[in-house]
């Protein structure tokens, strides 16, 4: 179903293989060669910058094997070095995330357990990390075109403060299609090291930009053509009735607990709820974008 029309964007970030395994004479903790001390350095960089806020989503700090790895198979941000914590098992995910970062030419840093666990942000970071570029500071309008002769489907999160949570809902809009995330620039989760754990990597290939407030940028985007549908626990329309999900769709979902604000709801385009059958009332926040994405994703694929 369309709802006007919207300009051409190029296609979503593609993968590249990952780099070809070395035989070296020498293995350390992790099954791969011993980085020597001194020129390779052992000091870690000191998390964090200035105290202003920055603009953007975030993102420089990246922790967990997942998230590393896809972090350099991405290879759409710089990355700046990667961190090993001591004395890990080997395991091939490690094998690949030094011969990628080998071949991109990333500075590798074996350091203690005790600095890792300092430089860490994570509860189970699993002994890797990475520093990297910030995720670029993207506007509203850099989402609004196509993406491979499709109309856009867009995920707007008002307001989402469990980092937890956010990771989630990156990961599932990743995997469902979603070609783009807009967030609110304040009273919001930023993209922290929790955060691209939980998302496993979708942070790489989900184009985020940050507003200043969510209902103009619902209203900027009926404007453009662009379909709003709230997700609530009190609409009279369910996400399997949704009739605009093959066409330029956004899905906006609210905080947790509250759910959409009053003025985000006033400016959807069409409210839609989850039938619930058992004796709980709601679904997490990140379980009702799972199913909410994948009947988008079903619809536009004509199933």
């Amino acid at each position: 179903m369309s709802k006007g029309s919207s300009q051409g964007r190029g296609g979503r970030n593609q993968r590249r293989g990952g780099g070809g395994g070395r035989t070296p004479s020498g293995r350390g903790p992790t099954g791969r060669p011993s980085r020597g001390r001194g020129q390779r350095g052992t000091t870690p960089m000191r998390g964090g910058g200035g105290s202003d806020r920055p603009k953007g989503p975030g993102g420089d700090q990246v922790e967990g094997r997942h998230a590393v790895r896809e972090l350099l198979l991405a290879g759409t941000r710089k990355t700046r070095e990667v961190f090993f914590a001591a004395d890990l098992d080997p395991a091939p995910i490690l094998d690949q995330i030094i011969d990628l970062a080998d071949e991109l030419h990333v500075e590798i840093k074996e350091i203690s357990r005790n600095k890792f666990e300092a430089m860490a942000r994570t509860d189970a970071p699993q002994g890797v990390l990475a520093k990297a570029a910030p995720l670029p500071e993207l506007e509203l309008e850099d989402l609004l075109q196509p993406v491979d002769g499709k109309p856009p489907f867009l995920l707007v999160l008002d307001g989402i403060t469990d980092p937890g949570n956010l990771g989630a809902l990156l990961r599932t809009g990743e995997c469902a299609g979603v070609n783009g995330v807009v967030l609110p620039r304040h009273r919001a989760a930023r993209i922290t090291p929790t955060v691209t754990k939980a998302a496993a990597g979708a942070v790489e290939h989900l184009p985020i930009a940050t507003v200043t407030g969510i209902p103009k940028a619902l209203g900027d985007l009926a404007s453009h053509g662009i379909w709003t549908v709230g997700l609530d626990v009190a609409a009279d329309t369910t996400v399997y009735d949704m009739q605009v999900a093959d066409g330029p769709v956004a899905l906006v979902l609210g905080a947790e607990g509250k759910g959409l604000s009053r003025l985000a709801r006033e400016r959807c385009d069409l409210v839609v709820t989850i039938p619930i059958v058992g004796v709980l009332d709601s679904l997490n926040v990140s379980a009702a974008a799972a199913v909410a994405c994948f009947e988008v994703a079903r619809r536009r694929l004509g199933a």
